[in-house]
């Protein structure tokens, strides 16, 4: 079972942003509280469970194990990753 956070590509409030997802939910909350985040930031969202983190939390969560992944990179992985975060945000999968 893996963590995962994309590529901090969002532009927000000046700061660059990506999505902390897991293979399971309770290894995206451990992570969440490994580097710091409050689970009331817990995006529970159809469109999938996450966590916005800024460029310097993405690398703390890389620092712990967290996997890189990329929609211009491994297009497989990304999607697997991407369903199994929508399905977590409708409460599909455990």
């Amino acid at each position: 079972m893996s963590v995962y956070v994309d590529d901090a590509v969002t532009l927000w409030r000046g700061r660059r942003w990506a999505h902390l997802m897991a293979d399971t939910l309770v290894e995206l909350h451990a992570m969440a509280a490994a580097i710091g985040l409050p689970q009331r930031a817990f995006q529970d969202k159809t469109s999938g469970a996450h966590y916005d983190v800024d460029a310097e939390l993405r690398e703390a969560a890389l620092t712990l194990g967290a996997v890189a992944v990329s929609r211009h990179g491994d297009r497989v992985l990304y999607r697997a990753v991407i369903a199994r975060a929508r399905a977590q945000g409708r409460h599909e999968a455990p």
